[in-house]
């Protein structure tokens, strides 16, 4: 990936089409996808109305598609219509799937999504990453990937591509993890250790979390500030519609802003970043609880239960989110700030603090919140819904590695 803004493109190659004539009836291609992935059925002469073709040119592509396993014909359209019936197309549930794959700091977890979006396989496995080598960690991934892959199989899908979420720096090469705080990983090359064979694109959680969120969010605006939090907090900005890179691509550090440049030291080698107070083990520390697997859960049940100290450290949480949301707010002036993983489960008690905190602090109108209704599971769909996207995109591919 080269440009600062990125868009979904095939996993590991980030190319545009070019402006020929192949190029060109690609484009073409990936319209007529996506015109009917959008509807969910649609006749040709509904797919040329929507696209600005002619009906016979749509019907070329459309046969294409038909031949290649991407879309499939329902049937004559339901009745109401004005004319005679035409034959309705949908996005076919067989075929190509997008692998979809995280590594957290707690868990590892994989799922196949088909080109309608619906996920046709899952696998998690619950345990400690912090400190582990990569290799080890790989080979866990490895085996939930195959097993995913195998149940995918079953249902006559295969895989277009892998995508991984990763809670860390990713290379510009789309595969290198630069550098992981909190599983202490530094300049570790993914694609030497993950399964070959299939297009591969790495990439940081909150990225991937963030367009799920344009994705597959209701109502979600162009222009947003996406926070999610685990045991590490990250950031990912969208402007127009994409995501928001930086020269490096190392963008939306969030959880390494420091909140009180005297606070404790972070696993980043900076003090009183952002993580120290607000991330998951934060307030498991501040709230006097011991760990356990499902912290958010406990968390948000004895907040509900009234306890006075996880209340306490759920708005000191608060407070120092929106101390550092303030920064990027009145830097980037977003349409809306979403919170995401961990933290959309936990927003009652953290969203009081953090408004108090962006609106007395914020240089222009306050920035309204708003909770993902996907929580902790959007980086795993983002990174399934990228490969997905790049198919979509770009439909051809599939027939040049078939």
């Amino acid at each position: 990936m080269t440009a600062p803004l990125h868009e979904a493109r095939p996993p590991g190659t980030g190319r545009a089409l070019p402006d020929t004539q192949q190029g060109m009836r690609r484009r073409n291609l990936a319209r007529v996808m996506h015109a009917v992935s959008a509807e969910g059925s649609l006749s040709r002469a509904a797919v040329a109305s929507r696209i600005g073709l002619t009906r016979a040119a749509v019907s070329t592509l459309v046969d294409e598609l038909i031949r290649w396993g991407l879309l499939e014909e329902l049937g004559p359209e339901r009745p109401g219509r004005v004319g005679r019936p035409g034959s309705a197309l949908a996005v076919s549930g067989r075929g190509p799937a997008g692998i979809g794959a995280e590594i957290g700091v707690d868990h590892l977890a994989v799922c196949a999504v088909d080109l309608r979006g619906e996920v046709r396989a899952r696998a998690v496995r619950r345990g400690g990453n912090r400190g582990r080598a990569a290799e080890p960690v790989i080979e866990e991934l490895t085996a939930l990937i195959h097993r995913v892959v195998a149940e995918a199989e079953q249902a006559e899908l295969w895989p277009a591509g892998l995508a991984v979420a990763v809670p860390g720096l990713v290379a510009r090469d789309g595969r290198t993890v630069v550098r992981a705080p909190n599983l202490d990983w530094h300049d570790t090359d993914l694609g030497a250790l993950l399964p070959g064979g299939w297009p591969l694109s790495v990439d940081n959680e909150a990225n991937f979390g963030a367009l799920a969120e344009l994705w597959l969010g209701a109502g979600t605006p162009g222009d947003f500030l996406h926070v999610s939090a685990e045991i590490g907090i990250g950031a990912a900005v969208v402007v127009d519609g994409r995501l928001l890179r930086g020269k490096r691509g190392f963008a939306g550090e969030l959880g390494h802003v420091p909140v009180r440049p005297d606070g404790p030291p972070c696993p980043c080698g900076g003090r009183g970043c952002l993580e120290q107070y607000a991330g998951e083990e934060a307030v498991r520390r501040a709230a006097g609880l011991e760990p356990r697997e499902d912290l958010v859960g406990l968390l948000a049940e004895r907040a509900g239960a009234g306890d006075e100290g996880v209340r306490a450290a759920l708005r000191d949480a608060g407070t120092a989110l929106g101390i550092a949301l303030t920064g990027a707010v009145n830097l980037l002036d977003p349409e809306t700030v979403v919170l995401g993983g961990a933290l959309a489960g936990l927003s009652p008690w953290l969203l009081p603090a953090l408004e108090t905190e962006l609106t007395g602090r914020t240089a222009g109108p306050a920035c309204p919140v708003t909770v993902s209704p996907l929580g902790p599971q959007g980086p795993l769909l983002g990174a399934a819904h990228s490969v997905v996207r790049a198919v979509l995109d770009d439909p051809a591919v599939v027939a040049e590695r078939s």
